[in-house]
């Protein structure tokens, strides 16, 4: 069953993506958060949608808060895969703005859908038309607040635009259940390549 979590439900300590994750998110499922950071979508999680969640996060500081934060984690690095899961074991399996920082993207995703019922894959667009203005008109690397990074210290190793990750989809058979795409709050559907800065997926495997 899918649970609605209304925006105006949300303080500013959230941001407009938990709450569209928790509606793409089984009331009370098992869920999965892939470099979880701090912890804090799966904290909103389990107190939005009463969870059980579980988090993956390689990073030494970000694990130490999870478990400062109550939340159930692994320290791994998400590179070495997923084997440890067996098929179809979560609901839903997240990778939250984590995709771009990935070395094995198609390796990830397709374990994403072999463990996960459902998976959630959001991404800043490199589409965006400021990303795209900074390249053609200021002739560097874009800086942004969805891009933060220098392009020398940047973690960040296969930035892709929406129409890229539509493709993605289409050429390795995956379904794209939702799609929305929101710019500081609004969500858009007009030239979303072009206009929209964070892109969310709710994909799941085809039979």
């Amino acid at each position: 069953m899918q649970n609605s979590v209304s925006n105006t439900k949300l303080n500013d300590k959230y941001r407009q993506d938990f709450a569209i994750i928790a509606n793409w998110t089984p009331f009370s499922g098992k869920v999965l958060d892939l470099g979880c950071g701090d912890g804090a979508l799966l904290k909103f999680l389990r107190d939005s949608m009463e969870v059980r969640g579980y988090g993956v996060e390689k990073d030494d500081a970000n694990w130490l808060r999870c478990l400062q934060n109550g939340i159930n984690v692994l320290q791994m690095d998400l590179e070495a895969g997923l084997s440890g899961f067996d098929d179809q074991s979560f609901d839903t399996v997240i990778l939250s703005q984590t995709l771009q920082a990935m070395h094995h993207t198609e390796e990830i995703v397709q374990e994403m859908l072999r463990v996960g019922k459902e998976a959630v894959v959001t991404f800043p667009n490199f589409g965006h038309w400021l990303n795209r203005l900074q390249v053609a008109v200021g002739g560097h690397m874009p800086v942004s607040d969805d891009l933060p990074y220098q392009w020398y210290d940047t973690p960040n190793v296969h930035l892709c635009t929406i129409q890229d990750f539509d493709n993605f989809c289409k050429n390795h058979k995956i379904i794209v259940l939702e799609r929305k795409v929101i710019t500081e709050g609004d969500e858009i559907n007009v030239l979303p390549n072009l206009r929209g800065m964070l892109a969310m997926y709710r994909l799941k495997a085809a039979v």
